[in-house]
């Protein structure tokens, strides 16, 4: 099912010992389009410090009660290492959270959580950041993990905030579209599937879906995105109704008329490709 990631923000983070604090923001690499870190505002039990909450620590999510468990406790986030969230997170920053937590290294492969078919849904609770689980983890994943953080320990992970995308203009290929209103996400795998477009004065009163993949180029500077679609034809498209849930069907009838293949079967054929590797 498809979440909005404004739905996101504000809701409690539970610990296993207690609340950790509420959803500040959320960061998401803006390669792959999937959320990779939750920021977390404390509040006043630790000084009303911002901490990174990954997605494979999350538990069943309490939608109704607007709350999501994770499986660390309170005195795990007081000890992981700091992470200035005003400045840009590195790579190293990354690494050392990962290796706190016993997390795999997302960025070490091509699927969407790194090598395999694997996303934080999967998540066993041995990923809780027990000594045990860490050096699990660490041994499972010394082959090729280590190898690939050392490669791009000083890389740029292309993290970027979910809050600051709002509002960012999005042009077609023939006029400008609307601003970015929100993003929906898979609560399965965190992967962003579409931006939430308001269409302004052409087209009051009207949203429209435009997919991460068909995104043709983005201006971090200028606050702006592009795609490959003229103004008619997504005026022409299947309609989008904020109000209802999006199904399955709404979806496959969008990707149709634009005779696009569905994510779903992109990251099929991927698992095919892989089992056969």
């Amino acid at each position: 099912m498809l979440r909005s990631l404004q739905e996101l923000q504000n809701y409690t983070i539970g610990a296993t010992d207690g609340d950790i604090g509420h959803v500040a923001d959320l960061y998401f690499d803006d390669r792959a389009w999937v959320v990779r870190y939750l920021v977390v505002q404390t509040g006043s039990w630790l000084t009303d410090r911002k901490v990174l909450i990954s997605p494979f620590s999350v538990g069943e999510p309490d939608w109704p009660g607007k709350r999501l468990p994770v499986r660390i406790s309170c005195e795990q986030v007081k000890n992981s290492p700091d992470i200035d969230t005003d400045q840009p997170v590195s790579r190293q920053h990354e690494t050392q959270y990962s290796d706190y937590y016993g997390y795999p290294y997302y960025w070490a492969g091509d699927g969407l959580w790194g090598d395999g078919n694997y996303f934080p849904a999967m998540a066993s609770p041995r990923l809780a950041g027990s000594a045990r689980s860490r050096a699990v983890d660490a041994e499972v994943a010394a082959v090729y993990a280590r190898a690939e953080a050392s490669r791009l320990e000083a890389a740029d992970p292309h993290l970027r905030s979910c809050r600051s995308v709002v509002g960012h203009q999005i042009h077609a290929s023939d006029a400008e579209l609307g601003r970015v209103q929100g993003m929906l996400v898979d609560e399965q795998t965190w992967a962003i599937r579409y931006l939430v477009v308001d269409t302004g004065t052409w087209w009051a009163g009207h949203q429209v879906l435009i997919a991460p993949q068909w995104i043709t180029d983005i201006s971090w500077e200028d606050s702006s995105v592009s795609v490959n679609l003229t103004q008619q034809a997504i005026q022409d498209s299947p309609r989008f109704d904020s109000s209802e849930a999006l199904n399955r069907q709404h979806e496959a009838d969008l990707y149709r008329y634009y005779g696009r293949p569905t994510y779903w079967e992109r990251e099929h054929n991927r698992e095919l490709i892989d089992d056969r590797s």
